[in-house]
């Protein structure tokens, strides 16, 4: 984690998610190619000290991890069911409980000859 500062002096911090161990349902859940915040302004409120929500750009609300850093999470139409959803989320991954509650529907794999 760095810090600097912007034009206007105003200090922030930069992620660097790669310094960081995730629990492997995390990942999972995190997928390949997950968003990942740039700059964490420095008077952020931290959430049960694991995430915090921030309104987007499009009027939507984002949970963004503390471990990994930066982490884009769970975005919904509200800030309440973000909070809620990311709260349980995270729960069920340290409970160990996530898979009683995950299933795939379609995998997008195509069989037989076509």
């Amino acid at each position: 984690m760095h810090s600097n500062s912007t034009a206007s002096n105003e200090p922030v911090v930069e992620s660097s998610p790669s310094e960081e161990k995730i629990h492997p349902k995390l990942a999972r859940s995190l997928g390949p190619n997950n968003t990942i915040e740039k700059i964490i302004p420095p008077d952020v409120e931290w959430i049960d000290d694991a995430f915090y929500i921030k309104k987007t750009r499009f009027g939507l609300y984002t949970s963004i991890l503390k471990v990994p850093l930066g982490a884009h999470f769970i975005t919904g139409g509200t800030e309440e069911g973000v909070l809620t959803m990311t709260r349980w989320h995270l729960k069920a991954i340290q409970d160990g409980t996530i898979d009683d509650y995950t299933r795939t529907i379609n995998n997008g794999i195509v069989g037989g000859k076509l």
